[in-house]
């Protein structure tokens, strides 16, 4: 069947449930003459649509689009890491499976201290101590026995084909393996797959094949999820830890196979007349989105539009609000208190809003006090490019939806590779200090915990309760910047999801710093920016974002143009 290629370009750049009012259901299901994948490479977007061409469900063409990024994107995610998933059926029914990676359990709230000093994030990304249990096969696992059709070993084809017959290096890719070589070329795997011998990263467009990868999906497709768990991949996991070559760690066998995906109850909430839907903790990213989004409300962001330097005014006092308590607040729901509910009170957010002056920056903002919190210390974060995260989004003619964001977190992880594939870095998301100010920090190590995460699949719903968006982003802590502000291009101002994605970045931590998007109209603004008090502001790259989105019962894909992204049809 014909695709409809809307986007290709490539450049550099179990806890406790919580109770949020359930989306209204469409009054009658959506469906659509054909389905569509949106994902950050075209060949991960084409396995996508082999298994919607076959009758699969969007779940089955998400499972495969992350197979087969695997391959072809090793540096951002893969089966190496974890992800979040966030499924909806055509009635608006939402479902959202926790499967962010776990510390091992000899982790230790000094975990990333080494002769009694901290260890700096660039010396503790490298080796065993930064990697999770993996958790994305568990988590499509479970998301296949819920919604799949296809049969599990159906899903794997088009990786292994890639895996074996081979992919070829886009400018994007290579412009990685030189940015990271040393993580993409930490170990003789690794060198040997993609430097040649002269040291160098091989060319653009040159043709890679790994066989060990393809090897391992073809065992994981014919003896299930439970042997990655179990069998000799597990085996594979702790041996690449446990002898590391720098900074080695005692994974264990039990860790690995003790490895659960959670569901997780859906964040809803209301932003005008849309119903915004996401992911619960250990996820910072949905009660981030919707914080920035609700204290807007009481702005008439249509009027101003997207060339106001007001407008991206009161966008960054917001991001620096809903920051500072995602800083304070948020960590694994199954070891500290996250006051969720609190976070996402209407009335609360109305209160933060009110600090918002339009004519004058806050500067440096301190977390609020929501319904139900405890006195925690601020957490850590960073405001780097994004590196080792991709998203997808995928929609079957049913009208079931998927909005899945995988992760390895840094580029090519931790270095490390077992069985063909890079292992994450995840556990460098906790806080490497322990304590703030004497007090406990939500996101320090412990033994078994999951660190929290920026990523925010989201999925925003119209007033007549059908689909209008799936959306969600990589960038590490700027992914929540990135969904607001497509969200707010796509309902404010009346930009297609293309558009809203394409559209630059502003990104305001809790400190003092903006960071807005160079080489952008925004750049021209910060004249602008800091007559209205922002006094620090900077240039850093975009993100990279995937979506689909509903316009008049027809479905239209957006991919990140600083990506190699492509959004396609049947």
């Amino acid at each position: 069947m014909q695709r409809r290629l809307f986007l290709f370009a490539s450049a550099l750049a179990l806890a406790p449930a919580f109770s949020f009012p359930a989306i209204a259901k469409a009054p009658s299901g959506q469906v659509y003459d054909k389905g569509m994948v949106s994902s950050a490479d075209p060949r991960a977007t084409e396995a996508g649509l082999e298994m919607l061409r076959r009758g699969g469900s969007a779940t089955d063409a998400a499972i495969a689009t992350m197979l087969a990024l695997t391959v072809v994107e090793p540096q951002s995610s893969g089966i190496g890491g974890g992800g979040f998933y966030v499924t909806a059926d055509r009635k608006g029914r939402i479902r959202t499976i926790d499967g962010r990676e776990t510390a091992p359990k000899a982790a230790h709230p000094q975990w990333f201290f080494k002769d009694g000093k901290r260890m700096s994030f660039s010396d503790a990304v490298p080796g065993g101590t930064s990697v999770g249990v993996p958790g994305n096969i568990a988590l499509a696992a479970k998301a296949h026995r819920l919604n799949g059709k296809l049969k599990w070993a159906t899903l794997f084809g088009p990786a292994i084909k890639l895996a074996r017959e081979g992919w070829t290096i886009t400018p994007r890719g290579r412009q990685f393996l030189d940015f990271a070589k040393g993580s993409a070329a930490f170990t003789p795997a690794g060198t040997a797959l993609f430097y040649g011998s002269d040291g160098k990263p091989l060319p653009e467009r040159s043709q890679v094949t790994n066989p060990e990868l393809a090897k391992t999906m073809e065992l994981l497709a014919r003896k299930g999820p439970r042997w990655f768990y179990t069998g000799a991949n597990a085996k594979a996991i702790v041996g690449a830890v446990t002898t590391a070559p720098r900074n080695p760690a005692p994974m264990t066998l039990k860790d690995v196979a003790s490895y659960q995906a959670k569901d997780r109850a859906p964040i809803c909430g209301q932003y005008r007349e849309y119903k915004v839907c996401g992911m619960a903790p250990p996820s910072s990213g949905e009660t981030t989105v919707f914080a920035v989004l609700k204290q807007l409300e009481r702005f008439d962001l249509k009027a101003l539009g997207p060339d106001s330097p007001t407008a991206w005014h009161l966008i960054a006092e917001s991001m620096r609000l809903a920051y500072a308590d995602r800083a304070k607040y948020l960590g694994d729901a199954d070891f500290v208190t996250v006051p969720v509910k609190g976070l996402t009170d209407p009335a609360y957010l109305a209160s933060r809003s009110a600090l918002i002056d339009p004519t004058r920056s806050l500067g440096l903002v301190t977390a609020g006090s929501p319904p139900g919190s405890e006195k925690l210390a601020r957490a850590e974060g960073t405001a780097g490019p994004e590196h080792g995260t991709s998203h997808f989004v995928a929609v079957d003619r049913k009208g079931n939806v998927v909005t899945y964001t995988s992760t390895i977190e840094s580029a090519f992880g931790s270095g490390l590779m077992a069985g063909g594939y890079y292992l994450n870095n995840e556990l460098t998301d906790f806080d490497m200090a322990p304590e703030r100010d004497g007090k406990p920090a939500a996101n320090r190590v412990e033994s078994g915990k999951r660190p929290r995460s920026s990523m925010a699949p989201t999925l925003v719903y119209g007033p007549d309760g059908k689909l209008r968006l799936a959306i969600g982003a990589a960038g590490g802590t700027t992914i929540p910047a990135q969904v607001a502000k497509s969200i707010i291009g796509v309902l404010d101002w009346g930009m297609s999801a293309q558009d809203a994605i394409a559209a630059p970045l502003i990104f305001a931590p809790e400190g003092p710093a903006v960071f807005v998007e160079s080489g952008t109209k925004l750049e021209a603004m910060i004249p602008a920016l800091k007559a209205l008090g922002h006094a620090d502001v900077r240039t850093r790259p975009g993100g990279k974002a995937n979506a689909i989105e509903v316009v008049g019962g027809q479905l239209r894909g957006g991919a990140d143009p600083r990506s190699d992204g492509v959004a396609a049809a049947e």
